[in-house]
């Protein structure tokens, strides 16, 4: 990833049918008739990745996951591998989202095995990082990031298309957002982190901000430096809503 070109990523979460395709098409033929200056991309469901792979196909939106298990096969019912993702149309898979983190008790360890497994797949992973409200008014947003980071991402990313989202985790779904320069600082802190674990090949992966990225607040988020773009949740499930974040980029 070209940190000169911006990646907008929609999360759908768990959340989308076979209708909710509909939106894809609109999102396409928009984007045909205006190509962006940006990535885009959609991570829905698991049960939609091969329809929205179908349906995206020859346009210019990529497909993710939302997760996957570390281990490439065996007898873990429920879960979906990396491969499988792969073999479904995906070429991007998000790890680690705050989500995962916190009702799954996924750990930076489990976080850095599936940032690994979705490059041995050929998936570009994008790894999330981001503190809680306690630890933010505790003052520790900024350590405890930067413990994420170098502990989550794996050395099996160099070289390979990656990228980093920080979400914070009390941002999320809350229509709350951190200002601009609290973005700013933390976005810093993790490219600096970046190049601490991994040197200058990691600097030109993207890091994504997270966390109720709206049409109304999406320029002046996109405009900080060190925000190489976004992981939308919500406003991505429909076109109307997620474009004009695309367009901001």
């Amino acid at each position: 990833m070209k940190q000169s070109v911006k990646l907008i990523a929609g999360n759908w979460k768990m959340n989308g049918l076979g209708a909710s395709l509909d939106e894809v098409a609109v999102l396409r033929r928009a984007l045909e008739a205006e190509p962006a200056t940006c990535r885009v991309a959609l991570c829905p469901p698991a049960t939609l990745v091969e329809r929205l792979g179908a349906a995206a196909r020859g346009s210019a939106i990529e497909v993710g996951g939302q997760d996957c298990r570390a281990e490439p096969h065996g007898a873990f019912t429920g879960s979906v591998s990396a491969a499988m993702l792969k073999d479904a149309g995906a070429s991007l898979v998000i790890v680690g989202h705050s989500e995962r983190r916190q009702e799954f008790g996924e750990n930076d360890g489990l976080v850095a095995a599936k940032a690994e497994a979705a490059v041995l797949a050929s998936l570009a992973p994008i790894i999330c990082v981001g503190e809680t409200l306690e630890q933010r008014e505790a003052g520790k947003a900024v350590a405890v990031v930067r413990d994420q980071v170098m502990n989550s991402l794996p050395k099996a990313v160099l070289g390979r298309d990656f990228a980093v989202a920080y979400e914070p985790v009390w941002a999320i779904g809350t229509g709350l957002t951190p200002t601009l320069e609290q973005i700013e600082e933390v976005h810093r802190a993790v490219r600096a982190a970046m190049l601490e674990r991994l040197g200058l090949g990691s600097a030109a992966a993207p890091i994504l901000y997270g966390g109720s990225v709206k049409p109304d607040n999406a320029r002046d988020i996109l405009a900080v430096p060190e925000v190489g773009g976004a992981l939308v949740g919500g406003a991505s499930l429909k076109a109307a809503d997620f474009l004009p974040i695309i367009r901001a980029a």
